[in-house]
């Protein structure tokens, strides 16, 4: 391994790994984002019902979220650049495979295949970048690689709709494959050097059997809410987290250090604000669909350009939010993220047939704000917090909470419309009952928020909150 001291890499060694990262933080985000946009067309290729095609994204989802953690650590003992190189060639290749598709089997199970490719390029990417950054520099460089997650998620839908539209829903897998190819190069022949601080030490096998065993279900479970079955896998799930814990106390070399929650209030409670804060944000873009298409009565791709605002905006405020968390303390800036998102979700409590669309642009605009101030602070804090022997281990820990968070999110969602309309398809006759759960939805996100910024504050100083 070879050191790799911040104050000796050069500015062409942090250029290249801004590149590469920044292109792999758009990839995967865009690659989500546009095939939610073809799932129509996929499943009436494969004849797919319903249930069926709802596993086009949930392999993807589950798969990754359930690997991000133990790759992380796989990271830490072989290299993360090795883990991460070999991650974008996975999945550069089940790209070019899913283009070829001939069943939904074959979809569905390159979709797993697509995840576990995810899960090797975000568990160690933030954690080269912290590698690479000093502190002072680490805030701006986190901004650009968030602002980067935005504009794929922002563009995902357009650029997806249009290539669906005119070339066919397989031309979604063919646009990642150059993009897959030009990361690869600029990793094995650009981004010089190794990172591997557990090189040597064991890998928790059982420790990652247990955690897959435990997050799969929860993750599953939300999907499933209101069943009786998605609160008996979420029961399972957190009892599966009580073992996992009283395991990894008393190994050696866990593969979740537990002591990174226990000892370090910076890196457990900015965890805790990221997962409220995605859990209170991501089913946003969701409902104002429903409402702009059902309420409004405007067309998909007039509803989509209008919440394009809230990327947007992210997008144009991480790297600046990133750049000032190097100054000021992480935690005034994410906790003034999170109040200006808890004002923007109350806004939403007041929509009715009458609202404008001025103002629901607006308000869309507030909270990309909020969620670009909130989020690269955020990141910086976690990713400052803790030595560089766990910068993969972080950076697995907050991507898990990211997509748990985002499940929970649409969770709470389709349990509140279940217990407003009942499982019925959406329809004129049921349009106050519709628009009460929207605003009752925006209500609970925003309490849930406002829970947020007590975990936000009460994390404490980033320079002090390091275990090493």
């Amino acid at each position: 391994m070879m050191d790799q001291e911040n104050h000796f890499i050069d500015a062409g060694m942090k250029k290249a790994s801004l590149i590469i990262l920044t292109l792999s933080a758009f990839l995967t985000p865009f690659a989500v984002s546009s095939v939610n946009i073809a799932l129509p067309s996929i499943g009436k290729e494969f004849g797919m019902n319903a249930i069926l095609l709802s596993w086009v994204p949930s392999a993807y989802i589950l798969s990754s979220a359930a690997l991000l953690v133990p790759f992380g650590r796989v990271a830490d003992l072989y290299g993360r650049k090795k883990i991460f190189g070999y991650g974008v060639l996975i999945y550069t290749a089940s790209s070019f495979l899913l283009a070829l598709s001939i069943s939904a089997g074959m979809v569905i199970g390159l979709r797993i295949i697509q995840g576990t490719g995810a899960a090797m390029i975000f568990a160690p990417g933030m954690a080269i970048l912290t590698s690479v950054f000093p502190p002072g520099e680490r805030g701006r460089a986190i901004g650009i690689n968030v602002a980067a997650v935005y504009i794929g998620l922002s563009l995902g839908p357009v650029v997806g709709g249009f290539l669906t539209q005119h070339f066919g829903w397989r031309s979604l897998f063919v646009f990642n494959i150059p993009l897959g190819l030009v990361i690869l190069f600029f990793t094995f022949w650009k981004l010089r050097g190794e990172w591997a601080e557990g090189k040597g030490e064991p890998f928790d096998f059982m420790g990652a059997v247990v955690y897959g065993l435990t997050l799969i279900p929860i993750m599953y479970g939300f999907s499933l809410l209101p069943g009786l079955t998605g609160y008996g896998l979420i029961l399972f799930g957190i009892f599966g987290i009580f073992v996992l814990i009283k395991w990894e106390m008393k190994v050696k070399h866990p593969l979740l250090n537990v002591d990174l929650f226990r000892k370090n209030a910076v890196f457990a409670f900015s965890n805790l604000a990221a997962l409220i804060n995605y859990s209170a944000t991501f089913a946003v873009s969701f409902l104002l669909s429903l409402y702009l298409q059902y309420t409004k009565g405007l067309p998909p791709q007039e509803a989509g350009l209008i919440l394009i605002a809230q990327p947007i905006l992210q997008a144009l405020c991480s790297p600046i939010a990133g750049r000032l968390s190097d100054r000021v303390e992480p935690r005034i800036v994410a906790s003034i993220g999170m109040a200006l998102t808890i004002i923007g979700l109350f806004y939403f409590v007041f929509l009715s047939p009458r609202t404008s669309i001025e103002f629901i642009l607006l308000n869309l605009a507030l909270l990309g704000l909020g969620f670009g101030l909130f989020s690269s602070p955020n990141t910086n804090a976690i990713m400052s917090s803790v030595d560089k022997r766990f910068y993969s281990e972080a950076s697995a820990t907050l991507g898990t909470m990211r997509m748990v968070g985002q499940m929970f999110s649409m969770a709470i969602a389709m349990l509140i419309f279940s217990i407003y309309i009942g499982k019925v398809q959406i329809a004129p006759q049921h349009s106050e009952l519709f628009l009460k759960s929207v605003k009752t939805a925006f209500m609970v996100f925003a309490i849930l928020c406002f829970g947020g910024i007590f975990a936000s504050l009460a994390r404490g100083k980033v320079r002090g909150g390091m275990i090493g």
